[in-house]
């Protein structure tokens, strides 16, 4: 498991731009909550990738976190990166510049639809009222990459809670495209894994301007259920 510690000073810096503020969203109302979980993938588990046993340590938590955002109401979406030989030709700056032959195979065969690295990990609790989503892209939200887009506006869906793997790559882009989108985001510190400590720390810290970081209790404890949300209204 990471330990997390962001820059030196960044906290008290954001907090002074927040006014005073150590979080942002005080209060997370589940019906318009998604919880994302990005690529906790057999690929993403295995000691030759970057993500590794970290990948694995934070399973629970998002159980956790998944259980949690189901019994409020929110919305718990499954992200599986999918690679094909088409996914290969498109994005062949990725497949051809920056990954030898090798690599290449290697993320075709694992992640190709049926591969040995291509589904989900199977002490992830995955329930029938869940979304899972197919992404080409580090980023589901950029076009064309996936349907999340679409899918949580058919919901209306206004907030996500990123987790998974890895913090450095696919959560923190899909985490900045979300933002960016007007998502309200939240990324959980101990429900994202990397390669290490560094990379997840360094992710964190650079994404802190503009996302919220939370851990899982922090997020539980702000999720406001779908029937207190409906009094309150």
């Amino acid at each position: 498991m990471h330990k997390t510690a962001l820059f030196p000073g960044l906290a008290e810096r954001m907090k002074k731009r927040r006014g005073g503020r150590d979080h942002i969203f005080e209060t997370l109302a589940a019906p318009k909550t998604a919880l994302i979980v990005v690529d906790v993938q057999g690929f993403f588990c295995d000691p030759e990738t970057s993500g590794g046993q970290n990948t694995i340590d934070i399973v629970p938590a998002i159980n956790t976190l998944a259980e949690g955002m189901r019994a409020a109401g929110g919305t718990v979406v499954w992200i599986v990166t999918t690679f094909t030989e088409a996914t290969a030709q498109a994005w062949s700056t990725l497949f051809h510049e920056f990954c030898s032959p090798p690599v290449r195979e290697r993320l075709l065969t694992g992640l190709g639809p049926g591969g040995w690295g291509h589904a989900l990990h199977p002490d992830l609790v995955v329930k029938p009222g869940d979304l899972r989503v197919e992404k080409d892209r580090f980023s589901p939200f950029i076009a064309d990459a996936s349907t999340l887009h679409a899918d949580l506006q058919a919901r209306g869906i206004d907030t996500i809670v990123v987790t998974g793997t890895e913090t450095n790559v696919c959560c923190e882009s899909t985490a900045r495209d979300g933002m960016m989108l007007n998502y309200k985001t939240i990324m959980v510190s101990d429900a994202n894994a990397a390669h290490d400590d560094n990379h997840h720390n360094s992710a964190l810290s650079n994404i802190y301007g503009f996302v919220d970081v939370m851990t899982t209790d922090e997020v539980l404890a702000r999720l406001t259920p779908a029937n207190a949300q409906a009094a309150a209204e």
